[in-house]
């Protein structure tokens, strides 16, 4: 199916082939057309899937340029998301006359309130400077008709849940509500339910990312040497732009020094850094002066940096489903990519979870230091007259591992 079949205005395709989208994404073909219909939507799309398009394309469409209030609002977790965000609306609207404005904190309140005096039809931004805005009198949302919730997840983990809600509340109740969450948990359920009306539910699975196109392996580690590791593998690889995932902001700083010490430059990003100091990091990035970027996965989202040509799992996710979140951020517009986790001798259920949630086979490799013995299973059904027993049903399997160990470090 072709974008021409979405029955979209000439002025859109025009921005669309200049763009050169060639042909609808799985979510675009399936959204646009429930969209049209005004219904809200609750969609379940991972990073690389073209949902950004899909609803910029549905917004572009259906407000009027012509009025300077806004008519459509996009929350988003960071900054970076939304500047992200408001470069692709930018494009689609590229033969439309719409105003998109971005409200974003750590940037000038007085320049952000002369734009939305001079008139805005989208507005996107974070939900602690759009009620900041609502809070001053400077944003006023009443003709606001579509709403969007984007990475619903990662807000809720920011602690934003309270301030969307607040700005929802200062919306038309007859809006259109389009809701974007990787995972669903209950505060988010919770929240479609309040403002929502009816929703149609949409679940892009992971082939929308192109998983098969990245060369995905793990590494068995001890933890003492994961470090020794990681510079072999960064020896080895010789790779051009690197993200490495870490669980902890505290995580991230640590492991940026340590490369930096160890003659690789690094960066790090998180939720604690200030915002001079995240465009700065994210700067030196995108620019290739720095080749290696240290992220945990909230700062991460938002993140879309072409020519990243590896995904560096330091750390496993928390979640099974957030690793392709991860890897699908290399091998973008066609190019290929590889992914390496480290995997201590105790994850190996982690990374069983992981490849089966997101229906993956992913190899084994050997790098300098790491484990090199064959692992084996122990299954001992649970003794239901233990007075430890807690379930009955359980089966416990132990996980070990071979003693054999490549010492040699380059």
């Amino acid at each position: 199916m072709t974008f021409e079949q979405l029955a979209l205005r000439p002025e859109t395709l025009r921005a669309i082939k200049e763009i050169g989208y060639t042909e609808p994404t799985q979510i675009q073909l399936e959204a646009i057309p429930l969209l049209a219909q005004g219904i809200d939507l609750i969609g379940q799309a991972h990073t690389g899937s073209g949902k950004t398009a899909a609803f910029g394309i549905h917004i572009i469409e259906h407000i009027d340029s012509t009025k300077r209030k806004p008519q459509a609002l996009v929350l988003t977790p960071t900054r970076e998301l939304a500047v992200q965000i408001t470069v692709e609306f930018k494009k689609i609207a590229k033969h439309h006359k719409t105003s998109v404005v971005t409200i974003y904190g750590g940037a000038s309140i007085s320049r952000q309130s002369e734009e939305l005096h001079h008139g805005a039809s989208v507005v996107v931004g974070t939900p602690g400077r759009i009620l900041d805005m609502i809070n001053r009198g400077v944003l006023h949302l009443g003709e606001a008709k579509i709403v969007v919730l984007d990475e619903a997840d990662r807000m809720l983990d920011m602690g934003f849940i309270d301030d969307v809600q607040l700005i929802l509340d200062q919306t038309p109740k007859e809006r259109q509500t389009l809701l974007f969450s990787a995972t669903m948990p209950d505060p988010i359920r919770n929240l479609a339910k309040r403002y929502m009306h009816t929703p149609e539910n949409l679940t892009v699975s992971s082939d929308a990312v192109p998983l098969d196109k990245i060369k995905q392996t793990f590494v068995l580690v001890e933890h003492v040497k994961k470090f020794p590791v990681l510079l072999n593998i960064l020896k080895s690889k010789n790779p051009e732009l690197t993200l490495i995932f870490v669980r902890t902001k505290f995580g991230a700083d640590k492991l940026a020094r340590n490369l930096d010490r160890s003659g690789h430059s690094a960066v790090a990003i998180h939720g604690n850094l200030s915002q001079n100091r995240r465009d700065s990091a994210m700067h030196a990035f995108r620019q290739g002066r720095t080749k290696l970027l240290v992220a945990t996965d909230i700062a991460a989202r938002g993140i879309d940096v072409s020519g990243i040509t590896h995904i560096i799992n330091y750390d496993l996710p928390d979640e099974p489903a957030v690793y392709s979140h991860r890897v699908g951020r290399t091998a973008r517009a066609g190019a290929s990519g590889q992914a390496i986790s480290l995997v201590m001798p105790d994850q190996f259920i982690e990374l069983t979870d992981i490849q089966r949630t997101n229906g993956l086979k992913i190899e084994r490799e050997m790098i300098p230091g790491c484990v090199t013995g064959e692992w084996f299973t122990d299954k001992r059904q649970h003794n239901p007259s233990s007075h430890h027993s807690h379930d009955h049903k359980k089966e416990h399997t132990t996980y070990r591992f071979g003693d054999k160990f490549d010492s040699g470090f380059d």
